[in-house]
């Protein structure tokens, strides 16, 4: 480790160092003492605070342990429940009604509603599918998936289908711009935002439709108008995730996905890769140009910092310790974002020149006054004016939900979204209340009470604080990518709910997404909302504990297979391949996408059914082994897997999966992040990983 220079207290790893002072600082004219100095200085003030609240979570989750060990026996009091959380700081007073002052923030923020990818950092062929998913081919993404109902085809194109494609698309068409014929022939239209030789570009609902003409296009030559295909504006907004679907446990890790970053600021990432024998070279796209009219080629970034809990050895403290992650991470992503603020890459980001940080994982209004103070040092160190980094707050976290309003009002001046995160925030709710009881089956969670309080008044109380045509009010991820047929018919319940985004597992999801958005006027929607009362908090702290454990020996092996499948089927990847999200079989073989929210939720769900005996540790090892083979075999096509069933004591992997429920208890809010990053880095280190 390297102290750098002018910097007394912390010790930088080598790696880092020399990607920080060789490859960003000197384009943007930063001397690199100073530079360290500073972040010196910010450690200096920030590391304690930030370990001080950590402390502050185990302390009232100690409180609660301890409230339900002596509520044991009795029936639920819901009244004298809330009064306790209040009593022990856990619930906070509402602040008086206000609207967040956010400034400067770009439309696809405040006043487009549309499509949002959330896609991991470390891979760069991703990253640029994901940017350049700002337009799509409602053709392509009709035909290429089971959105009409069937999967297509192999081999050569299929007129049926391709005849289908058409009928459909032209359906769209005729419900979101009525008349739309007559424009393409040259007629006047409202709708109509500009025109070229070759496309015709409709604006519905503030997205764009551009219908392409070409008569001598395989498809546009038979049809009667020479319509070759029907881009939609789809993915308005992308998620460069350091978070939860990555893997980073270490400087090379964290430098990997740093110099991806930057890339995507400067303009000049690129990824090569085969597609059927051929090598493919992609990078972003520019600006879309339509007749007059210049839009963008790309989806706004936005980046997901790591939450306050994880710390990382690419930089120690005075003690030798390893520095809080989250610090870092707002550091370096925000230093980065400057080549887009000083018009130094190829392409613009942020037009209205804000730099856009989504923060997870944060435990109510003092943890997110936190993360203010944090973004006022990191502009004071980079020079910017107040409130330029913008801050999205991820709502996954029982404390946060249970204070919406009040962790709103600590960053009220920042905040760009507010968006439902069910799995973490599921992962948290069987934490928080672990000794209440045993809880209900993964799957009838869903069903809780809780949850339909959380998703209804996280929309409310972004309306009543103001977000509408200032910011986002988001929901989760459609998790299955091969079932778009089932996204098209449930998810339009995002839109209908008020919500301007929601997440999407792929840019073709992003196009079939999007045409939620033209059935559903979400502004529009938002204001017939706003007149209603969020509801009552007391559902929102409704403890989704089971009326019996009378489940049958079936039932208990259906549910422990179930959970350990997933378990297994995720961290393998994790640990021995340091994949952090990427599209899981589940134990009925359908492809999902997980990362580690959905791995709390598995984990938390087996040790709190261990802990309150309707399982065994005898019954979770033997599921664990048995679904170990299952896993095996999932993977069987992949040279790089290392199978656990054969020996799973020798299998890091396996062994950092019975961890997470054997262990569950013990760790921190129930996150699975310190022992994946432990499995991970011994995997490493006897595999001489760098």
């Amino acid at each position: 480790m390297n102290a750098p220079a002018a910097a007394t207290g912390i010790a930088v790893d080598p790696v880092l160092a020399r990607f920080v002072d060789e490859e960003v600082l000197p384009d943007l004219g930063i001397d690199a003492g100073t530079f360290w100095q500073g972040v010196d200085g910010i450690f200096a003030e920030f590391a304690p605070r930030n370990a001080a609240l950590l402390a502050k979570r185990d302390a009232l989750q100690a409180a609660i342990d301890d409230w339900h060990r002596k509520q044991r026996g009795k029936p639920h009091d819901r009244a004298a429940y809330e009064h306790f959380l209040r009593e022990i700081g856990y619930l906070v007073d509402e602040p008086a009604p206000f609207t967040v002052g956010t400034r400067g923030l770009d439309p696809e923020i405040a006043t487009m509603a549309g499509p949002q990818l959330v896609v991991p950092i470390l891979n760069a062929r991703f990253l640029l599918n994901a940017a350049n998913a700002r337009w799509g081919s409602l053709y392509d993404a009709l035909y290429g998936t089971d959105a009409m109902g069937s999967t297509p085809p192999g081999g050569a194109y299929d007129t049926a289908r391709g005849a289908a494609v058409v009928a459909t698309a032209r359906r769209f068409l005729d419900g979101a711009i009525p008349g739309w014929e007559e424009a393409i022939g040259g007629g006047d239209h409202a709708a109509v935002a500009a025109r070229s030789d070759t496309s015709v570009l409709f604006m519905h609902h503030g997205l764009h439709i551009e219908v392409l003409i070409d008569p001598s296009h395989p498809i546009g030559r038979d049809d009667p108008l020479h319509i070759a295909d029907i881009v939609l504006e789809s993915a308005l907004s992308t998620i460069c995730d350091l978070e939860d679907s990555v893997a980073a446990v270490d400087a090379t890790d964290k430098v990997a996905a740093y110099r991806n970053w930057l890339g995507l600021m400067r303009g000049d990432l690129a990824a090569s890769f085969d597609k059927a024998g051929r090598t493919l070279e992609r990078s972003l796209n520019p600006d879309r140009p339509v007749g007059d009219v210049t839009l963008p080629g790309r989806s706004l970034l936005l980046v997901r910092n790591v939450g306050h809990l994880m710390t990382n050895p690419s930089v120690r403290l005075a003690d030798g310790g390893e520095a809080p992650e989250g610090i870092l991470d707002a550091i370096v992503t925000g230093l980065i974002a400057l080549y887009d603020l000083r018009g130094l890459g190829r392409h613009r980001n942020s037009r209205a020149g804000s730099i856009y940080i989504v923060k997870p994982k944060m435990h109510g209004p003092e943890e997110a006054g936190f993360t203010n103070d944090l973004f006022d040092a990191v502009e004071d160190l980079l020079g910017l004016e107040r409130n330029t980094i913008k801050v999205g707050v991820m709502d996954e976290e029982r404390r946060t939900s249970a204070n919406l309003a009040a962790t709103i009002h600590a960053v009220r001046d920042r905040i760009f979204f507010i968006n439902t995160g069910f799995l973490d925030r599921t992962g948290d709710e069987l934490h928080t209340s672990m000794l209440a009881g045993p809880m209900v089956r993964k799957a009838a969670m869903k069903e809780s009470a809780w949850i339909r309080a959380y998703e209804a008044r996280n929309v409310a109380i972004g309306l009543a604080c103001g977000f509408s045509g200032r910011a986002q009010i988001g929901k989760g991820m459609w998790a299955a990518p091969d079932r778009m047929a089932d996204m098209i018919e449930q998810k339009i319940g995002h839109p209908q709910s008020g919500a301007n985004t929601a997440w999407v597992p792929s840019p073709t999801a992003a196009t079939l997404h999007a045409m939620h958005y033209h059935q559903v006027d979400v502004f529009e929607r938002q204001e017939e909302l706003s007149h209603a009362a969020p509801p009552p908090l007391g559902d929102l702290l409704t403890i989704p504990l089971a009326p019996g454990t009378n489940w049958s020996e079936e039932e208990i092996a259906q549910e422990l297979d179930n959970n350990c499948q997933g378990i297994l089927g995720y961290v393998v990847r994790w640990i021995d391949q340091g994949v952090g999200c990427s599209k899981v079989p589940d134990i009925h073989d359908v492809g999902l996408m997980e990362d580690r929210a959905t791995l709390r939720i598995s984990s938390q769900h087996l040790a709190n059914w261990l802990l309150h005996g309707v399982c065994t540790a005898d019954q979770v090892d033997a599921s664990l082994r048995r679904m170990a083979a299952k896993v095996d075999a999932q993977n069987d096509g992949d040279p790089l897997y290392r199978p656990m069933a054969p020996d799973p004591e020798a299998s890091l992997a396996f062994q950092a999966a019975r961890a997470l429920v054997f262990e569950g208890l013990e760790q921190p809010n129930g996150y699975t992040e310190p022992l994946l990053h432990a499995y991970r880095a011994r995997v490493k280190e006897r595999d001489g990983v760098a």
